[in-house]
């Protein structure tokens, strides 16, 4: 088999390490890990065996289909294993057959929803505390709370809108609004806190944390030190390398010139494969030096200036992500998130598991 040109080196160890850093931030130590768009990119299955193994026994994905998968891969791992998985996006029409054969737990977000799952059934319910996305509005929870209160909800959830930043007080607003509905449903626990909330204290934690972005290396905590390890590294080599001369220009649209004699090495890497298009201006590196991206990003190719990398030659590895280039800063270079940047690596890149 061929050589891959891109490597997305995933650490077990890491995924596993930052689950129980984040079970440890609360007294009563209950975490789930969300593995939804499969596992943020890194492989749902792969992600939720390593956090099983460390302890996790609650997962969340986004779509039915999303844990049907999950669920097989995680009996052919660990056959004596029952996790629970809650699908967040709820139940639709026609699909409770499916979430009774695979033992999943719809959260049910709307009124229509609670009233097509059969009430004996467990699942879980969500309400809107301020993020106006999914769940029960207020009234919508008054109204139904006679119902609600004779079903089998094994958990309440909601969530935060602007838990990354502390001092917003709609943080404040939707804890309150949280305990206040726990109130009308005693026994069941709740769960509002994800990956940032968990870092706004006890008062946000209540029964279970259902953190995801950290889980996989992002900062939770913006504007301060990155308490999470890094899980990945993303390498792809340099396939040409070129001397260009001052004021030449490179790429599309010719918006760079070389400022002064230049080499301009080129990666097959693009926005194909998870890089925004407005990365131009980004550091990559190469052997811990930097290689500056200029000119515009292509689909499948960049260009570097490694005017003073003499080690720069036709395949060597340029780091993409890694110690230098975390996803955090890759989002920021994209004037997007790391979030994107995790769930948007294109599947030419090989993924590779360690630890």
């Amino acid at each position: 088999m061929p050589t891959p040109a891109t490597l997305l080196t995933i650490d077990r160890s890491a995924l596993a390490a930052n689950w129980r850093f984040l079970a440890g931030q609360a007294a009563h130590g209950h975490c789930a890990a969300v593995v939804k768009a499969d596992g943020y990119g890194l492989g749902a299955v792969e992600a939720a065996s390593a956090f099983l193994a460390a302890g996790c026994t609650r997962f969340f994905v986004a779509h039915l289909a999303e844990a049907i998968i999950l669920r097989a891969g995680l009996t052919e791992r660990f056959p004596n294993a029952k996790p629970g998985i809650g699908v967040l996006n709820g139940l639709l029409p026609g699909e409770q057959a499916e979430f009774l054969a695979y033992d999943l737990l719809p959260v049910l977000n709307t009124p229509q929803q609670i009233a097509d799952w059969q009430p004996e059934h467990p699942a879980i319910l969500q309400i809107d505390t301020g993020m106006s996305r999914v769940g029960l509005e207020a009234t919508e929870f008054d109204a139904l709370l006679p119902d609600l209160r004779r079903r089998n909800f094994g958990l309440l959830i909601s969530h935060f809108a602007r838990a990354d930043e502390p001092q917003e007080p709609l943080n404040r607003l939707q804890i309150d609004r949280f305990s206040a509905a726990m109130q009308q449903l005693p026994g069941v626990p709740g769960s509002l806190a994800a990956s940032s909330g968990i870092f706004l204290g006890p008062d946000a934690h209540f029964d279970l944390l259902r953190p995801g972005y950290a889980l996989y290396g992002g900062n939770p905590v913006p504007g301060k030190p990155n308490p999470m390890q890094r899980t990945v590294t993303l390498t792809t080599p340099i396939i040409q390398v070129r001397d260009v001369e001052a004021g030449r220009p490179v790429g599309y649209g010719s918006r760079w010139h070389a400022p002064a004699p230049a080499r301009i090495a080129t990666i097959p890497y693009g926005y194909a494969d998870g890089i925004p298009r407005v990365t131009a201006g980004a550091t990559f590196w190469l052997n811990g030096k930097p290689a500056p991206v200029v000119g515009r990003v292509s689909m499948d190719l960049i260009t570097l200036d490694v005017t003073a990398l003499p080690e720069a030659v036709p395949g060597a590895q340029i780091e993409i992500l890694g110690p230098n280039r975390d996803i955090d800063t890759a989002g920021a270079d994209g004037g997007t998130l790391g979030y994107e940047i995790l769930t948007s690596i294109g599947r030419r890149a090989v993924r590779q598991y360690i630890g």
